[in-house]
């Protein structure tokens, strides 16, 4: 992986974890779900403007790959209903990307140097021994539900990443995939609201309108990023390097909601950065 490469994911990590920060706020679990939709929509279709349509090869993955998006936010807001987003964040990210790696390597033959490899290992270690401290700490222990949920969520994340890693690849340029992915997935769960709810639905989204609306645009920006470097480099370090946000996460739960940060995050955050640098040097 280039420094670039690295630099990008790094940023859309921080930036996704500053995105479910904001969502974590918002009370009302459908009213911020419709609007991360409707600003995923309206950044998708500004970016789908200025590019053309994915090839056809493609629309399979896209297809599939919006159903598995409304999946994993549905499971990601409410793991933050059952438990305390310091917790149950680095669960939902720690699941990911050991089971990217994985499918990454025996499914699609992607093949890791020494260096990359051990980088990915390093890293992956630190993201999982944080979630599992989230699971034994016994000063907060999340509960039952919450934890199921946040590794559902865990799961939901693995598998877009990797249809969406193959599809990126297929669709002949990022900027179309990303565009469409975000203009489809964004329409499904302000429809479900509008449908439902009918009337009811403008009262209850005003209150946290633009932070709702900021949620969707700045997921669009970390998630882009991360498609575009999945034309780059391998799916497995891009997915590794991606869980960085667990770490940008706890310090964001550190500052703003009081949660204890600790030892065994300093702890998780001293072997990414390890890993980073062994990815790094296997350039």
């Amino acid at each position: 992986m280039t420094p670039l490469v690295i630099g990008v994911v790094l940023f859309a990590a921080v930036t996704h974890a500053s995105w479910n920060a904001i969502t974590h706020r918002i009370k009302d679990e459908l009213a911020c779900l419709s609007l991360v939709g409707a600003g995923r929509t309206l950044v998708g279709a500004a970016l789908a403007c200025l590019a053309p349509l994915p090839a056809p090869e493609s629309w399979p993955y896209l297809i599939a790959s919006v159903l598995l998006h409304i999946a994993y936010q549905v499971a990601l807001m409410r793991s933050f209903r059952l438990g305390d987003f310091g917790q149950v964040y680095p669960i939902a990210r720690g699941v990911a990307p050991l089971l990217v790696t994985l499918f990454a390597v025996f499914a699609l033959g992607e093949h890791l140097g020494g260096a990359s490899a051990a980088g990915v290992a390093v890293a992956t270690a630190g993201i999982v021994g944080l979630a599992l401290w989230g699971v034994r700490d016994r000063t907060r222990r999340p509960s039952g539900p919450a934890v199921a949920m946040a590794a559902t969520t865990g799961v939901m994340i693995a598998v877009y990443t990797v249809v969406d890693g193959v599809g990126v690849r297929e669709a002949g340029a990022a900027l179309s995939y990303i565009a469409w992915l975000m203009l489809l997935d964004g329409l499904a769960i302000p429809a479900y609201a509008a449908a439902t709810l009918r009337g009811a639905l403008m009262p209850r989204l005003r209150p946290v309108l633009v932070p709702g609306l900021a949620g969707g645009a700045l997921s669009v920006l970390s998630y882009g990023l991360v498609l575009w470097a999945q034309t780059r480099a391998p799916l497995a370090p891009v997915a590794v390097l991606r869980e960085f946000s667990v770490i940008a996460g706890a310090v964001i739960a550190a500052f703003l909601f009081k949660e204890r940060f600790g030892g065994p995050r300093i702890a998780a955050a001293t072997l990414m950065v390890t890993g980073i640098a062994l990815m790094l040097g296997s350039r």
